[in-house]
């Protein structure tokens, strides 16, 4: 198992060997609209509202604290517009990209366990 440590996500707590690596990418990508965010970014940059109205059950709070999650881990970045009112666009890093397989696979295993009807 790894020793990795992070003041952002302690220690990692499973035992089994390579299990740190998935604990940290589940935690990263765990939350209930970070893989949505993901999804959609993934299909160009969007602003706040445009997210926001794309996942219609998401509040304003949790929205704004799961990209500050996101952006913070570095899978996203914000980038102010120069527009009047000012617009902040998000997209992502080359790290979120490297996500986007993964989220696919997600996708795609999800859909196959919905067609076996254990939805």
């Amino acid at each position: 198992m790894s020793d990795f440590k992070s003041s952002q996500y302690g220690t990692c707590t499973l035992t089994v060997k390579h299990a740190c690596p998935i604990e940290l990418t589940i935690h990263i990508i765990g939350g209930k609209w970070k893989g949505i965010i993901l999804f959609l970014l993934s299909q160009s940059p969007m602003n706040y509202n445009a997210i926001r109205r794309e996942i219609p059950g998401v509040t304003q709070r949790i929205l704004t604290l799961q990209l500050r999650d996101m952006e913070k881990d570095g899978i996203i970045e914000r980038e102010e517009t120069s527009d009047y009112p000012k617009k902040v666009i998000y997209y992502l890093t080359a790290l979120g990209e490297d996500l986007i397989p993964i989220i696919k696979s997600i996708e795609k295993w999800g859909n196959a366990y919905m067609r076996k009807g254990f939805e």
